[in-house]
């Protein structure tokens, strides 16, 4: 399953939103208002749950840089990850829009779409006003 949020303007430079991404503490700031934990595990990995949702490890897995910052699903039963990529637009202004891909059975696939729009939607609005 393949989820793409639609692309958000940012005020910061690629090199900047890059970095941003890449400090996994900085994934709290993007997180939707029911989040209920969130936790930095180590410089790379992070902790999270939202409200009725079971709690979701993310590990940053690939950089490349300015370009590209991917995170994956570290441990739990089902692989998926979650990509930014990044274009520069002008001097100080830069997009992002986010593609999360999982592996799920079509009724687990079914049932968890939507929430996950709405989840890499919020991200990517939440991104848009930094």
């Amino acid at each position: 399953m393949r989820i793409e949020s639609p692309k958000a303007t940012v005020n910061k430079s690629r090199e900047e939103l890059f970095g941003f991404l890449t400090d996994v503490k900085n994934f709290e700031k993007l997180m939707p208002d029911n989040i209920s934990k969130f936790e930095v595990l180590e410089d790379d990995t992070f902790l999270f749950a939202l409200s009725g949702m079971p709690e979701i490890v993310l590990k940053l897995q690939e950089k490349n840089e300015f370009d590209k910052v991917s995170l994956g699903a570290a441990g739990g039963k089902i692989p998926f990850s979650l990509t930014a990529n990044i274009n520069e637009l002008e001097a100080g202004k830069s997009e992002a829009n986010l593609i999360f891909e999982g592996d799920f059975n079509p009724m687990m696939a079914m049932m968890v779409k939507g929430p996950i729009t709405k989840f890499i939607n919020t991200l990517s609005e939440k991104m848009g006003t930094l």
